[in-house]
């Protein structure tokens, strides 16, 4: 087995492998290496060909690929190691990884790691929709790998489940290929997915949004699926008799939402968020097992692409001082805490101080509402919103926090 050793060793080249390596070489660690299993650098990006992203992070609208395109010629011109076709097989916690690529193991020593593995999405199992189990029947994700990539149309006459942003670009992508996509049925009572998609992707298509209904039935005898019984569901997602109905179609695209990539993270001993589903850090990145820092969606899935990227720079320049042991000793964890109306808060503690960003997301659309940031009585910032959904998240900078002046931070909505 080949034995490598480097400074800094990100695992993901995607958008958040992507960001975390340049900034991470901006700060001045020179031996990185990124660790990608596809071919090539981009990840879920080179399949989003629509646009969208880097309104922030570039102040205009690029499709998928020209967005993993300027990060990755970034790399190219930093001179950063890459090893395409890759897998890392486990990790532990002391920051030792060992690699496959085409026959070849490696066992490579790091100072500090970087996880950028991104999210899967929920399959069919995890939902156990009685019925058939019939050919047919797709992720959204994979849907767009076989329009987008593979110039393969699944099926003609399409239904989708769950109204995540995925599902909702795909409903208008099948669309423009020809198909007729019935409706999208969402379980809860608003949508999961971002508002512009709603208007862009549905509403400019006459594509019908039912909520609080979901699939019950999958019906498909011969091998191919060919429709679904949905219903209503009540306030405890329960079907609702005598309001089932049969909606014929030869595809079903579930769009029911998102999880962490963390086997690796769990191997490597980091403790995981029982909300987020990803590691439980602090307002450098950096996990509780020092020098494994986690940034992107596979800390906790994001709504924008330029939002992974800012959190991945970050994590990359705190890396990067760890490694030339500059960031400093983590002080007494201040710990933050989900409050009224807040489903969850990144980063789950505040270790170093500085300049601190808190993420979150509420756990209901609702209006006019004040958001506060609290050590005990004492209100540390505060602002209003017109508007909060679940399905966008919301940002605090807080500045700089003397640590030695809070207790505990609370985000509280009201």
């Amino acid at each position: 087995m080949i034995r490598e050793k480097h400074d800094l060793v990100i695992i993901g080249g995607g958008p958040a492998g992507l960001a975390a390596a340049v900034a991470a070489k901006e700060a001045g660690c020179c031996d990185i290496v990124i660790i990608e299993r596809d071919r090539i650098l981009g990840g879920i990006l080179n399949q989003c060909i629509h646009d969208g992203f880097g309104l922030h992070a570039f102040k205009e609208a690029l499709s998928g690929p020209e967005y993993a395109d300027r990060f990755i010629k970034k790399v190219q011109a930093l001179n950063i190691a890459v090893m395409e076709k890759t897998i890392v097989l486990d990790l532990s916690c002391d920051k030792i990884l060992r690699t496959s690529r085409e026959g070849e193991m490696k066992e490579i020593e790091a100072k500090a790691v970087i996880l950028a593995m991104g999210c899967r999405e929920r399959t069919r199992g995890a939902l156990s929709i009685p019925g058939h189990r019939p050919s047919g029947v797709y992720t959204a994700g994979a849907v767009q790998n076989l329009v987008n990539l593979e110039n393969i149309m699944p099926g003609r006459r399409v239904v989708i489940l769950g109204s995540g942003d995925i599902g909702l670009i795909m409903a208008r992508r099948m669309t423009l290929e020809g198909a007729k996509v019935e409706a999208v049925f969402e379980v809860l009572p608003y949508s999961s997915g971002l508002q512009r998609n709603i208007r862009q992707c549905l509403d400019d298509y006459g594509i019908p949004l039912h909520l609080a209904t979901t699939v019950i039935d999958i019906n498909g005898p011969n091998g191919r699926i060919e429709g679904v019984t949905v219903a209503k569901v009540d306030e405890k997602r329960r079907p609702i008799k005598g309001t089932e109905r049969y909606v014929p179609c030869d595809t079903l695209l579930l769009s029911v939402g998102l999880i962490p990539e963390n086997e690796l993270t769990r191997e490597a001993g980091v403790k995981i968020d029982d909300v987020t589903q990803g590691a439980s850090v602090d307002d450098c990145c950096m996990t509780k097992t020092p020098g494994i820092f986690a940034c992107g969606n596979v800390l906790h899935v994001h709504d924008l692409v330029d939002f992974v990227s800012m959190e991945a720079a970050r994590a990359g320049k705190n890396a990067a001082l760890y490694v030339a042991g500059k960031l400093g000793d983590a002080t007494e964890d201040i710990t933050v805490k989900a409050g009224d109306g807040v489903r969850y808060v990144v980063p789950q503690r505040i270790s170093h101080g500085g300049n601190v960003s808190l993420a979150f997301r509420v756990t209901s659309p609702a209006r006019d509402k004040l958001i506060e940031v609290r050590d005990g009585g004492r209100v540390l910032a505060s602002r209003k919103e017109t508007r909060l959904h679940p399905a966008e998240m919301v940002w605090v900078d807080m500045g700089k926090i003397d640590l030695k002046e809070v207790k505990s931070l609370e985000v509280r909505v009201k």
